[in-house]
């Protein structure tokens, strides 16, 4: 198992090189946005980021996930059939797709509810669409390869030309939030042109028709699971701008985006993930070692929630010049989101993790079950609740969905490959959460919550792990192995 654990832990490290830069990105970039913008414009940003996550499912509808399950399967002579396949079909509806966009830009446009000033950047939204769409199954093929080095180098490009064109577009020439669009699109087209060798090395002009069909019936029921896991991702921006106006949504953007650590965290291990239970589900002790990876994945996560939702408040608030915080003072009511969010995306991470036994059985089929109820309770809680709570309804929304979407995908995960997980260190992990996220409240409404009473906090929630034996000393030992590559 030591040798398995190390496998997932050195891919696991690899991609998250580029998924924490990436996600610095962000927090680096909104806490700099919010010194230029104002709460509307952060809003109309918010918005058009949603539909964009919304409609990227379109672009692709599941052959991604197609490509990756019968690549990993796939003899040698039948690679480039199953590589060119789906890319090139999906190359000619990614184009279809932007022209018809295109072609209705003004009314949809106007159905996003987005400002008639700002109707220019759909241009950019199609064309940022249509790129990164031609580069998924490429990037997918590269972490089927192994090759996690050229994977993360390329993102990390990415995340580098986007960084730095914000910084010259919006500090340098004071462009309006047109830079952001601007500087996603030249990031995204140079990824795409760093790829070309990688296509062009495994792309021949042909589609097998015999494989198409095959990998659209396994992607097509993925469609709906696909769309209905990104309404629970984003259709909260998008109610809320129907529902209150551009500046409570860019306060909320900006805060969700706060949930940063866990949102990497969770990205890494997903990226890392689905290659590794492919590739090991024939393992004897594979369910044992699938059991132990999401008891890890809760102990790192467990921490990371609590200490975040502790020191947030400290860090947003952070003044690095006199009268300047790091999260300008406009956007810092929303600040109580984060610690939902934070939740959230632990519940979201245990959902990936189930997600290996539906793709090993090929049970696709039940994702859309799963999701669509998910999705189903995340748009009636946000149109019940904004309205009663405005954006804390928004976020109590999301983390109500995230919890549906994991305890219905467990059901379905356990109905045809039951795995024996560590029940009782998880019960225990989520009841240390609630005992200190009622302690943090209780302090927080009588005025004693002290920056050394968080400190002293975090330390208890770390200390219980022991004492309720969560974490043991031989698993340290284990987990310690495991990082320097010894048995």
């Amino acid at each position: 198992m030591i040798d398995k654990l190390k496998e997932l832990s050195k891919d696991t490290a690899i991609y998250g090189v580029s998924t924490v830069i990436g996600r610095l990105f962000g927090f680096i970039l909104i806490p700099f946005l919010t010194q230029f913008f104002t709460r509307d414009q952060m809003g109309v940003y918010g918005n058009i980021y949603a539909y964009i996550a919304f409609l990227n499912i379109f672009y692709i509808y599941g052959m991604d996930a197609a490509f990756l399950k019968y690549f990993s399967v796939a003899k040698k002579e039948d690679e480039r059939d199953i590589f060119s396949t789906p890319y090139i079909f999906i190359a000619f509806t990614s184009l279809l797709f932007s022209v018809i966009l295109l072609y209705f830009r003004t009314d949809l446009a106007a159905a996003m509810k987005v400002p008639e000033h700002y109707w220019r950047l759909l241009y950019y939204m199609v064309f940022i669409l249509f790129f990164d769409t031609l580069s998924l199954i490429p990037f997918a093929h590269l972490r089927l390869q192994r090759k996690a080095g050229k994977f993360a180098a390329i993102k990390i490009t990415n995340i580098s030309v986007n960084l730095i064109a914000n910084i010259v577009f919006v500090w340098g020439y004071r462009f309006d939030i047109d830079a952001i669009f601007i500087s996603n699109l030249l990031a995204s087209v140079i990824a795409f042109l760093l790829l070309l060798p990688e296509i062009m090395k495994y792309l021949h002009f042909r589609i097998d028709t015999v494989k198409l069909k095959r990998m659209l019936n396994f992607a097509l029921p993925y469609l709906p699971a696909a769309l209905a896991s990104v309404v629970v991702q984003v259709i909260d921006r998008p109610i809320l701008t129907y529902l209150t106006n551009d500046a409570t949504v860019g306060v909320y953007t900006t805060n969700y985006k706060l949930g940063i650590s866990m949102m990497l965290y969770v990205g890494m291990f997903q990226y890392a993930w689905q290659p590794f239970f492919l590739n090991n589900a024939k393992e004897k002790n594979a369910k044992e070692i699938f059991a132990r990876v999401l008891t890890l994945f809760m102990i790192i996560g467990s921490v990371l929630v609590v200490g975040i939702s502790l020191f947030v408040n400290d860090i947003a608030s952070f003044e690095f010049m006199p009268g300047k915080t790091l999260i300008a003072q406009r956007f810092l009511e929303g600040l109580p989101i984060v610690p939902i969010i934070l939740l959230s995306y632990l519940f979201h991470g245990m959902y990936i993790n189930f997600t290996a036994g539906i793709f090993i059985q090929e049970k696709t089929k039940y994702f859309p079950v799963v999701t669509i109820t998910g999705a189903a309770v995340n748009i009636a809680f946000n149109l019940w609740a904004i309205p009663k709570w405005g954006m804390m309804g928004a976020a109590y929304a999301t983390l109500a969905s995230y919890m549906v979407n994991a305890s219905l995908l467990f059901l379905f995960a356990q109905k045809f490959y039951p795995v024996k997980y560590e029940y009782r260190k998880i019960f225990f992990i989520f009841l240390l959460i609630a005992v200190t996220g009622s302690f943090y409240y209780y302090l927080l409404g009588s005025g004693q919550l002290y920056f050394i009473t968080k400190i002293l906090m975090l330390a208890a929630f770390i200390v219980f792990l022991f004492i309720f034996k969560i974490i043991q000393k031989s698993e340290i030992i284990t987990t310690y192995k495991v990082l320097i590559g010894k048995k």
